[in-house]
């Protein structure tokens, strides 16, 4: 080259003019997940899948893919008629049910506000242990040589 820029520079340097920002960044800003929350129910097809799994794996012990499950699973739900399905469904139902009491619970806490006994104090644990070994009169951190 007769010092001109290269296919590849100027293709790069186009490139990076239109780079647009992490969607990654975005994220720190929503609400951190409430390990407390009740997860939601399972639908149908994995009420089905529990089944399935542990009847495929007594089938075939030698298969440790989890795609040729799923894939097998899905063939078979899809083969399922209306009146097969039905007692899945009915689990699923009766999870959606008990979770939905459950939200609703969840949800009356919330509004409640945290209360009085597990609010947490601006010492941490390990300062809480610290003071804790220290009063309790034992010289194990001692070492006298």
């Amino acid at each position: 080259m007769k010092g001109g820029k290269s296919k590849t520079e100027t293709r790069s340097s186009k490139l990076s003019v239109a780079k647009k920002p992490a969607k990654a960044a975005g994220r720190s800003k929503a609400a951190a997940k409430d390990p407390n929350k009740p997860k939601r129910p399972a639908s149908a097809f994995f009420v089905f899948m529990e089944d399935f799994r542990q009847t495929y794996k007594k089938e075939h012990p030698s298969n440790k893919s989890v795609a040729a499950v799923g894939k097998a699973g899905g063939e078979k739900w899809k083969s399922l008629s209306d009146s097969e399905k039905a007692p899945f469904v009915a689990k699923a139902d009766k999870r959606k049910v008990e979770y939905e009491k459950t939200m609703k619970a969840y949800n009356k806490k919330l509004e409640e506000g945290p209360k009085e006994d597990e609010e947490e104090s601006d010492k941490s644990v390990s300062e809480v242990n610290d003071e804790d070994d220290a009063d309790d009169g034992s010289d194990e951190e001692e070492d006298d040589d």
